[in-house]
């Protein structure tokens, strides 16, 4: 169990491929102008690790190593034709604000690198887990940057919502700030990299705070004087 506990504290907090490891800031900079978008995003990205993982890791020890890169593309390609298709069956205003970025999970080189780095060299069981909670590590992260991005810039949260769950869920649509006008820096792309900046500052503040308080409590106490 403590490996699989690793797993899922690597995947949400040591490793994150959002704050961390940096990978896949393309979609992530772009997609999350409203935490609907990034929230959905980051799910499809996460089955789609879970599932790559899941697949390469039972046949990995017959796949050759000159055609490994290649064989694991077209794995990915296959479930995310998949799930593209699905959004676009079941949730086509979805499918039509989220467009290319669902795609290019393809090329996404957090995808990649988990199914070369964990499910090339593990079992099939970590290898899922460990796709699906780097995803849902990244889910996280495009789901914050999202709503911080939205509540600066429009004032609302889950604005988009009746694109998955069709016009009766506009209901759902929380306008926090009344009369707000909005903010267009936060909407445009130096807003995703602020947004961004300040969830790895606060992550890394977090972490120096745990590891000052470790310290203190790993020291010696002083010994207390006699009279």
């Amino acid at each position: 169990m403590s490996a699989y506990n690793e797993i899922v504290e690597n995947g949400l907090w040591k490793q994150n491929p959002g704050v961390v490891q940096l990978l896949g800031l393309c979609p992530t900079l772009a997609v999350t102008t409203t935490l609907v978008n990034g929230l959905s995003l980051g799910l499809a990205t996460a089955l789609v690790m879970a599932a790559s993982n899941g697949a390469v890791s039972p046949v990995r020890r017959y796949i050759p190593d000159e055609i490994r890169v290649p064989v694991f593309i077209l794995v990915i390609a296959a479930l995310v034709t998949v799930i593209d298709l699905s959004i676009n069956a079941f949730a086509l205003p979805l499918h039509q604000v989220l467009g290319i970025f669902i795609p290019l999970i393809v090329v996404n080189c957090i995808v990649l690198a988990r199914v070369e780095s964990f499910a090339a060299k593990n079992s099939p069981v970590p290898s899922v887990l460990d796709g699906f909670m780097m995803g849902i590590g990244l889910t996280l992260v495009l789901t914050l940057l999202g709503g911080m991005r939205e509540l600066v810039g429009r004032g609302t949260l889950f604005s988009g919502i009746d694109l998955v769950f069709g016009p009766d869920a506009t209901q759902f649509i929380v306008t926090v700030i009344p009369d707000y006008h909005g903010f267009l820096l936060a909407i445009l792309p130096p807003g995703a990299f602020i947004g961004l900046a300040l969830l790895i500052a606060s992550k890394n503040w977090v972490d120096q705070r745990k590891a000052a308080s470790a310290k203190s409590d790993s020291l010696p106490l002083a010994p207390v004087a006699s009279h």
